[in-house]
């Protein structure tokens, strides 16, 4: 049956603005000195695990970000004449479309997989035999496998780079890269080497690192920021929290951890928080515990954010959308120029879009 006409068909939908917020990157800009060695070490290197990167790669990939964020328009297009091979074995839509995005605006081109039905894999042959191929085909790849072993299996035969766009519930590590841009926006002093007891934030974690790959990467990248966090509290009803030798890792690191298991008493004090779909195992939403839910009657703390890598179940409510809370909606924006920023690095063109001359 056909609807009535829909008054806003009448309406004509408003241009985006792209200066909107454009403030928070530039202050993240001036806080950190431009230096491009940290990304040239990255040139045609694998990113598989936040292992992989230090303070100085960090801090960079955001300021290399922040300036894409706030350069709409290139007169030269770094990747002009590149080729992606975004192959997506297990279903996505963000982070498949923001790496598409991310290389489109840099000005190359895009062979999508979306389905390993379609390619040989369905006939038998080996992920490290479509790896040699990819070689042949493309100049990088993007992989999201639900097996935590085929990026490595893959990396065997492969001579151009591939990243890891998460691998079962081992990592993600370029969403924790966008998490972490985000809050810099957010807050650019926790970048720096020093930061004031009255200036670490404290960060709650909802839901358990065994199971959450994007939380996996983060917490190793927030632990190369330990000065600036002064407590992650990870709040999880489940017994298992961590995975083997997860928690003593962080530790020694530097990272101070504790486990709680009920929200609302700890919101109060939290500067930060991150929380993911926590139904991972089917309907276990109510299993894992009713109160661990965002909404705004929620007790925030004046001021706190929310990151949430989406998609959101009944979690994360929609009426904290339009409230200082939301920090998600920008950590989805931001993820596209965190991967601009990082592919840029792997293919080696640092030098087109820096000011600073780049040393042989």
């Amino acid at each position: 049956m056909v609807k009535k006409f829909d008054p806003s068909l009448r309406k004509p939908l408003q241009p985006k603005d792209d200066t909107a917020g454009i403030e928070r990157p530039l202050a993240l800009m001036e806080q950190v000195p431009e230096d491009p060695a940290p990304l040239v070490s990255l040139a045609n290197r694998p990113v598989l695990s936040a292992r992989q990167f230090d303070r100085d790669k960090i801090i960079q990939l955001s300021r290399l970000a922040a300036l894409y964020e706030t350069t709409p328009t290139w007169l030269q297009l770094p990747l002009a004449g590149k080729i992606l091979i975004n192959a997506f074995y297990e279903p996505s839509t963000r982070t498949r479309l923001s790496f598409e995005s991310a290389w489109h605006r840099l000005g190359g081109d895009v062979m999508p997989i979306t389905d390993p039905a379609t390619t040989g894999i369905a006939k038998g042959e080996t992920l490290a035999d479509v790896a040699e191929m990819f070689n042949n085909y493309g100049d990088l790849v993007v992989l999201r496998d639900s097996s935590e072993e085929a990026v490595y299996q893959m990396l065997e035969s492969l001579r151009i780079p591939i990243i890891n766009a998460g691998n079962g519930i081992d990592e993600h590590p370029t969403q924790a890269l966008a998490d972490l841009y985000t809050l810099f926006k957010w807050r650019p002093q926790l970048m720096a080497a020093k930061v004031s007891a009255s200036a670490q934030i404290r960060i709650g974690i909802v839901g358990a690192p065994r199971y959450m790959r994007t939380v996996r990467s983060l917490l190793l990248f927030l632990a190369l920021f330990a000065p600036a966090i002064k407590e992650v509290v990870v709040i999880c009803q489940q017994e298992a929290v961590f995975a083997k030798e997860q928690r003593e890792e962080l530790a020694l690191s530097g990272l101070t951890l504790r486990t709680a298991r009920h929200l609302n008493p700890e919101l109060p004090a939290l500067d930060v928080i991150y929380i993911n779909s926590i139904a991972w195992r089917g309907d276990s939403f109510e299993k894992i515990g009713e109160d661990l839910r965002l909404c705004r009657s929620s007790p925030l703390k004046p001021g706190a954010i929310i990151l949430h890598p989406l998609a959101r179940g009944k979690e994360l409510s929609t009426d904290l959308d339009n409230t200082e809370h939301n920090w998600y909606f920008a950590q989805a924006r931001g993820a596209v120029f965190m991967r601009m920023a990082l592919l840029t690095s792997l293919v080696q063109r640092i030098d087109q879009v820096m000011d600073t001359p780049i040393q042989s």
